[in-house]
């Protein structure tokens, strides 16, 4: 055979990124700057709401109520407390008299009305010491709440025998809105430290170490510039900034992790820097591309519901997940092609060594995981089950789930807004604000009114209607549902609303009909979510790995992943449990759209290690052949490195879930548990335990796909040339009829993990390489 030179060229896109390193960090850097500048506020522009569908019938009620009877929608209460004296009291009652006239007066407010005007019941305290005055602050989200601003101070606190505390539903959305933006803060101040002590304990290398966190921060402030663009074309949510800030850390140290570590094995087998470089990018640089583009395909299924909450995180995830991955491709090679072996100094190990302690080299523990591999393997169905049944107990809670609304209780219960919330449900009757609005629509008669007012009365789940108040050929009525305003018999009245025949168009509209509204939107774009989910990750997870049985598989066991976050949510958040020690208030639901929410972030970050796993077992697969070996190897060379990025991105995500507004708390928290069960017990016991149990027909692709995957697939491995320079795909014979054996000897760790006698016979059907006849690794 006529030598070869087999040590890849400088070309493509690793002359790109190397090419002017010093340049492309200065541009880099002065994008950055430009992003901080454009992206500062944005928190201010972001909105606080988005769970409702725009196109609902609830929705288009509400609007039509807000134009043509604003004070049938109050989004601004002042509760009036008496103290030991009645709010009947003359000098109460003035007081009450003059803060009415001066919000009448007030820019901005309209729709002005009080207990001391209408003397309704349902706007008094059912002990007689406090009582309300309501009104409507017009304009968006932002608009009412800079009125809210405002208006507030000068209303806020003691006037004459009464104390006002103001709340409604704008001063929720504004206070949740400020608390968000200072929990951020102090959970980015919780977070950076500790992540930045993790990465030295996995890294050794201080300067190693700080390339992560230098990636991560690009990413955030590109992302915080995107949104803040985006909120000039639509709403977006303000809960997104935190979903930027855990990906933005979690995922690009993810990449950073993957491919600084790689930068350094190459290094230390004494290849120089850009040859190191090139190898990198071609492996962990392929890996980085595929991960990002499974996790941004999850977070793009967000995209088909309607409520722009939902919409708002797919936004803020895509954009920060693919400038973390160009970061990672771009800007880390650049600043390694300057670094060079300088990428090990400041080794804060240095004192282990002296004291005859030597760690494995960036956090892995190859010996013990190639044995926990084998330990698996050898009781592989033992595993399987018991892991898969811990699972699935662990998410059986989640059948008890019941969807309600984000409302004040999302708030500390110490928040002003809350407190004036929680007094309305205990201490008023008929629950003011959470009734049943129904427009009418068309000309009538008062006769015509009169008996469908009596018609709605008798339904079963209706407590008492009002009106109807009537303009022009519009009227609405107010109907009190029996129990909670979202209860199950407030839904249920909304059906039963909607169902009554009218002589004219009615529409109904309300915290239950919006509920409702969302559910329905969720219920029926749920189905096509999963479906572009699975196809476009069981394409992708192909074109990594040629095999048909590889994708399902991994669909299967990510979501099977997720089942103890589904049913830690209903356990603690729903029903209760833990609420004093983390300091929540337990509604007694769950947020329709958070479920959803969450299995798209948590689906893409276990999908995010599942792509790191399955690269060095198909990479070691088209080396060898074997596909035990292949398992223990690609466990032994990532499950240090998936280990050490799900604890820091769990990090991350208990520092959101400090958070005092219970939706984020439940998300830091829910994703956190998810991303270590899927590191820890997924990717360490079940996935060798099954691929165990599926053998060499885990490899597996009819003759079409595998020609398919031929010429469009994607592999770690690089091709070894053949004697006439042209490339071989790995396991591939040789054109002369000779095999190659593999010119690379295993490590002692992995010799004492090749004990177990039990090897492939030889390739399966249908174009499955064969073991340990394969052409060298390069």
């Amino acid at each position: 055979m006529t030598e070869v030179n087999t040590r890849p060229r400088v070309r493509g896109w690793t002359r790109f990124v190397t090419a002017r390193p010093r340049l492309s960090l200065l541009v880099a850097l002065v994008l950055t700057a430009l992003a901080v500048l454009a992206g500062s506020g944005v928190a201010d522009r972001l909105g606080a709401g988005g769970w409702e569908d725009p196109s609902a019938e609830s929705t288009h009620a509400t609007k039509a109520l807000e134009r043509e009877f604003p004070g049938s929608q109050p989004n601004l209460l002042l509760l009036l407390d008496a103290g030991d004296a009645s709010v009947d009291d003359p000098a109460v009652a003035a007081e009450a008299e003059r803060l009415t006239e001066r919000l009448a007066g007030e820019r901005g407010v309209t729709g002005i009305g009080s207990y001391w005007q209408s003397r309704a019941a349902a706007l008094r305290s059912q002990d007689g010491h406090e009582a309300l005055i309501a009104a409507r602050i017009t304009g968006d989200e932002k608009t009412a709440g800079e009125t809210l601003e405002r208006i507030a101070p000068h209303y806020r606190g003691a006037h004459g025998p009464a104390e006002v505390t103001v709340g409604g539903p704008v001063a929720v959305r504004h206070e949740m809105q400020t608390v968000i933006q200072e929990d951020l803060t102090r959970a980015e101040l919780i977070a950076l430290p500790i992540t930045l002590v993790l990465l030295v304990m996995v890294f050794g290398s201080a300067v190693a170490a700080l390339l992560p966190l230098g990636i991560g921060i690009v990413a955030i402030l590109g992302t915080n510039a995107i949104l803040r663009a985006l909120t000039e074309l639509t709403d977006v949510s303000v809960f997104a900034i935190n979903l930027t800030t855990a990906l933005g850390l979690g995922l690009a140290i993810d990449y950073a992790l993957f491919i600084v570590r790689r930068f350094r094995e190459e290094l230390s087998t004494g290849a120089e820097p850009v040859t190191a470089i090139g190898t990198t990018l071609r492996t962990a640089g392929r890996t980085v591309l595929f991960s990002a583009l499974t996790v941004a395909v999850s977070l793009a299924a967000m995209l088909v519901f309607p409520q722009y909450f939902l919409r708002s995180f797919a936004y803020a995830g895509i954009a920060v997940v693919l400038l973390a991955a160009a970061a990672a491709l771009i800007l880390l090679p650049a600043a390694l092609t300057l670094l060079g072996h300088r990428v090990n100094s400041w080794d804060l190990r240095r004192v282990f060594r002296r004291r005859g302690h030597r760690p494995k080299p960036d956090g892995e523990e190859g010996g013990a995981w190639a044995r926990t591999a084998t330990l698996v393997m050898r009781r592989a169905p033992v595993f399987a089950l018991g892991t898969t049944a811990v699972l699935v107990l662990l998410g059986l809670p989640f059948l008890g789930v019941k969807f309600g609304t984000a409302d004040d209780r999302q708030l500390p219960s110490a928040s002003e807004s809350h407190v004036v919330q929680q007094h309305i449900r205990e201490g008023f009757p008929g629950s003011p604000g959470g009734g049943l609005e129904v427009l009418a629509e068309g000309r009538a008669t008062e006769a015509q009114y009169g008996a469908y007012k009596e018609r709605i009365a008798r339904l079963p789940d209706a407590l008492r209607v009002d009106g109807p108040l009537v303009k022009g050929d519009s009227a609405y009525f107010t109907v009190l549902p029996k129990g909670e305003a979202v209860g199950d018999p407030a839904q249920r009245l909304v059906g039963e609303l909607r169902a009554v025949d009218a002589p004219f168009s009615t529409e109904v509209t309300g915290t239950a009909a919006v509920l409702v509204d969302s559910k329905d939107a969720i219920g029926e774009r749920l189905p096509l979510a999963a479906v572009f989910i699975t196809i476009v990750t069981l394409l992708l997870v192909f074109l990594l790995t040629g095999s048909v049985l590889i994708p399902v598989q991994a669909v299967v066991l990510n979501a099977l992943s997720l089942t103890a976050m589904f049913g830690a949510v209903v356990w603690v958040f729903q029903d209760g449990h833990l609420s004093g020690l983390l300091g929540f208030t337990s509604p007694g639901s769950i947020e329709t759209t958070l479920p959803v929410l969450m299995f798209c972030v948590a689906f893409g970050l276990s999908m995010d290690y599942g792509v790191f796993l399955l690269s060095r077992i198909k990479e070691e697969y088209d080396h060898t052949g074997d596909h035990e070996r292949s398992v223990r190897y690609g466990l032994q060379r990532t499950g240090g490195l998936i280990t050490a990025a799900a604890v820091i991105l769990a990090v991350v995500m208990v520092a959101i879930g400090t958070s005092r507004v219970t939706n984020t708390k439940m998300l830091g928290l829910g994703i956190a548990l998810a991303v270590l069960m899927d590191a820890m017990i997924v990717r360490s016991l079940l996935v060798p335990a099954v691929m165990r149990l599926t053998g060499r027909a885990t490899w597996w692709a009819p003759g079409p796909l595998r020609r398919f995957h031929t010429r469009f697939g994607l592999s770690e491995a690089d091709p070894a040339p053949a004697e006439d320079g042209k490339p071989l795909t790995y396991g591939e014979p040789l054109t002369d009829g000779e095999p190659a054996t593999s010119e690379e000897p295993a490590t002692s760790e992995e010799s004492a993990s090749d004990e177990d006698p039990s090897k492939d016979e030889g390739p399966a059907k249908g174009g499955e390489p064969a073991r340990d006849k394969v052409a060298p690794r390069s």
